[in-house]
């Protein structure tokens, strides 16, 4: 896939499926633009020298302002990519309404904002372009959602705007669609599930690589859909 020349952002960009997806869109010649909000986590970033890469921060993805001003300082944007979000368990009768409020923020709400942003920006440039957004299999499969209620329709209405989304700009040679990933084989995952079976898990370059082709000048027709990225588990 070629994307040289393209603009694009990746928001979580500087954690495990967010590295893999700047390490693929670099190599393939794009520009990323990668906002981050943990410094520490931006300090680590593998690619945070990289000529190809820019880092912007710290930014609030659920503040409008700030977030509008990264976007208008990207030019010409092709391709927004949404991996920015957040996960917790609990029961319902445990959850109370912060932590309700916290979960859409961090998933819904962030999503939400930077592809009403990223509609704008890549009006701009008269071109057309792609959004990607990453939900999950709970957000898809909610009977599997026991103890992660809040989680579950957080995502779902993740994929909700996704395809709802994709109907609107579509006019505008803007493609938009979804990954839900299972749980992904990342380092914080087998820390808190050391007795799974890792191999059945995708891979995050695995996930990476679907992303990059729903976000890329190939895909021509493909709009509107959530695609399970489940591995074998």
């Amino acid at each position: 896939m070629d994307y040289r020349e393209r603009q694009v952002v990746v928001t979580g960009g500087t954690g495990a499926l967010g590295a893999a997806v700047v390490g693929a869109l670099v190599a393939s010649g794009a520009i990323c633009h990668v906002p981050w909000r943990d410094e520490r986590e931006a300090e680590r970033f593998a690619y945070r020298d990289h000529g190809q890469v820019k880092l912007c921060g710290p930014i609030d993805l659920t503040s409008e302002t700030p977030l509008r001003q990264f976007y208008d300082g990207v030019p010409d944007l092709w391709a927004s990519i949404q991996i920015a979000g957040g996960f917790a368990m609990s029961p319902v009768a445990k959850t109370d309404k912060a932590a309700l409020m916290h979960l859409l923020d961090m998933n819904l709400v962030s999503c939400f904002l930077c592809c009403s942003a990223a509609v704008n920006g890549i009006a701009l440039s008269g071109k057309g372009g792609r959004i990607v957004n990453v939900a999950a299999r709970h957000g898809l499969e909610w009977r599997g959602g026991e103890g992660l209620v809040a989680y579950a329709a957080s995502k779902a209405a993740v994929a909700a705007l996704t395809v709802a989304l994709s109907e609107e700009v579509a006019k505008h040679d803007i493609l938009v669609n979804a990954v839900a990933p299972s749980i992904m084989d990342t380092p914080t995952n087998r820390a808190a599930m050391p007795k799974a079976d890792y191999a059945v898990w995708p891979k995050v370059e695995e996930v990476a690589a679907t992303i990059l082709f729903l976000a890329s000048p190939e895909n021509k027709v493909t709009r509107g859909a959530v695609v399970p990225v489940y591995g074998k588990s």
